[in-house]
């Protein structure tokens, strides 16, 4: 009976899944195949870390370094936190509700830091806090000190780690902060001014948890960076579990072992999503009019003005100004040195991977979207959300996962994938696709939803397929969602650091990776030009955010 009954379930069940593969279109199949090729090293972390030995290193880890990594990475996500948020919200809340000479240019002037790589900072900050940099050699100048006479915070410390971080990533905060408050309503600040709240008690008690899933969100992208980070807290010296990963892997060689440490880092970052998730709760705030009406602004008199300016500047001349005026000043100093340094090549290949990965994933995103548009299936619009988490999980993890699926294919068919694959362009491009495909899915997914379905259907219906549709209706009138997806995912890519690192051919350096090797062995002036590049590239995506935030700012609801 129960054999039977097992019989007639296993043939039921294998044709639903029979019915199901029938009918499911080339667009569903794009979409679940995508989401299995960016899961696959993910998956492959995991798997390894749970059936692989280490031969005893791991216990070996656990009792002397991991208890570091885990305290380490804690610290560093609570003090950016904490940061992030204090300096997001403040100077969103200036800009937004008050009126003060010089407000408009400090409005996109708080963007500037994204442009500027955490571990350029690590690198400028050194040289100008360093006892032999500018500042401290200044200060014994001026009072005649010696070292016993002084004390000077250690900038290659947690604290500082925390500091560099927090400069760049604030802007996160800031935007979406500043756009919950645009987009609050006049009549329940104004109200709340009637009933005698004072300006920081509308601020604290109506603003701000109105503003609360936006903040939270804008806190869970910066700690998601926090954790993905690796120059930073490499060049300062810190053990984190990105620093852990790639020491694990290339001075122990113990993959097992690594992909071990990975799997706790993603469940970190599993914890912080979830975090960012109970936070928002299910907090909802709707309008109940469509009429607009400008926010209540406060008229700030001269002192306040200063204020204000001390706010919102001090952020981003701590995040891009002297930053960039150090990287000049080594340039500078470093005299033909610094312009002698073999950058053509890094540069050459930079500009090959960023344009190549921005080709590859924006095309990937097109097939994927105009599938769960065309199909209208479920499963595909899952498919695709899974395919959006490769930018939660780090550089380090993602690269570390690529290897052993590759080494585990190779070892299965016994082919040289490891030659063909592993140490190629080719391999660095799989990265770039998990790390990445979120970045462009975001603009083409807003493109996408502009264009009526209606125009679809009139092609399908004048005899157009699904590829015809995409190519000579659906692409000519996303070209500026495709060209804003590529040029961010270009800039990212300009930046990456650890996948890159990881993944690379032998002998194959990128801006960001001379920049590191440079910086690592104290050649900072040398370090400086690639560096610069990097900055001067990540300003186009700054520029673009910036005007689209200021293109698209409505007038406000009552």
């Amino acid at each position: 009976m129960s054999v039977a009954g097992n019989r007639r379930d296993g043939f039921g069940l294998g044709l639903r899944v029979r019915r199901i593969v029938a009918g499911t279109g080339w667009g569903t199949l794009v979409s679940v195949g995508l989401a299995t090729v960016i899961a696959a090293p993910i998956a492959a972390v995991f798997s390894q870390a749970l059936t692989g030995s280490s031969g005893g290193l791991w216990a070996h880890l656990a009792s002397t370094v991991l208890p570091d990594y885990v305290v380490n990475t804690l610290a560093l996500l609570v003090l950016v936190a904490l940061m992030t948020l204090v300096t997001g919200v403040a100077c969103a809340w200036a800009v937004t509700m008050h009126e003060f000479r010089g407000r408009s240019v400090l409005q996109w002037a708080l963007l500037l830091p994204l442009a500027m790589p955490a571990y350029v900072l690590a690198y400028t900050y050194t040289d100008f806090f360093q006892f032999t940099g500018p500042l401290q050699t200044a200060l014994r100048a001026a009072f005649g000190w010696r070292k016993a006479d002084y004390w000077f915070p250690e900038i290659h410390s947690l604290g500082g780690a925390a500091f560099v971080l927090s400069a760049v990533l604030y802007p996160y905060v800031y935007v979406l902060a500043r756009s919950a408050f645009l987009e609050q309503s006049a009549c329940v600040l104004e109200v709340s001014r009637t009933l005698g709240a004072t300006p920081f008690g509308t601020f604290w008690r109506v603003a701000l948890p109105l503003a609360r899933p936006a903040l939270a969100a804008g806190v869970g992208y910066a700690l998601m960076e926090t954790l993905a980070d690796f120059g930073a807290v490499k060049y300062f010296g810190i053990d984190t579990f990105t620093v852990g990963i790639y020491r694990t892997w290339f001075a122990l060689a113990s993959p097992v072992a690594a992909a071990q440490l990975a799997s706790l880092l993603l469940l970190f970052v599993v914890l912080v999503v979830a975090l960012e998730r109970v936070s928002r709760g299910r907090m909802r705030f709707h309008q109940t009019t469509n009429k607009y009406r400008a926010l209540p602004t406060v008229r700030l008199g001269p002192a306040r003005t200063a204020l204000a300016w001390l706010v919102c500047g001090a952020p981003v001349f701590f995040g891009f100004v002297l930053p960039a005026a150090i990287l000049l000043r080594l340039i500078w100093l470093g005299g033909d040195e610094a312009w002698d340094t073999a950058i053509a090549k890094p540069a050459l290949n930079s500009f090959m991977l960023a344009a190549s990965g921005a080709v590859v994933v924006v095309a990937v995103g097109l097939a994927v979207i105009h599938g769960v548009r065309s199909e209208r299936s479920r499963l595909a619009a899952v498919a695709a959300r899974v395919a959006t988490l490769g930018y939660a999980t780090p550089g380090t993890v993602i690269a570390v996962g690529i290897l052993i699926c590759i080494g585990a294919v190779g070892a299965w068919f016994d082919l040289p994938t490891g030659a063909l694959l592993g140490a190629t362009v080719f391999g660095i491009l799989y990265g770039y696709l998990i790390r990445f495909f979120q970045v462009a899915y975001g603009p083409l997914e807003s493109g996408f939803a502009k264009v009526s379905p209606n125009i679809e259907g009139a092609a399908r219906s004048l005899g157009s397929g699904p590829v015809q549709v995409l190519f000579l209706v659906q692409v000519p009138l996303l070209r500026a969602s495709i060209l804003s997806a590529a040029l961010l995912v270009f800039v990212d890519i300009m930046k990456e650091l650890p996948a890159t690192m990881i993944l690379r051919p032998f002998n194959f350096d990128t801006l960001a990776v001379e920049a590191f090797r440079m910086a690592s062995t104290e050649r900072l002036d040398a370090a400086a030009l690639p560096a610069l590049i990097i900055v001067l590239v990540g300003l186009l995506p700054v520029i673009l955010l910036s005007r689209s935030l200021n293109s698209s700012r409505p007038g406000h609801r009552q």
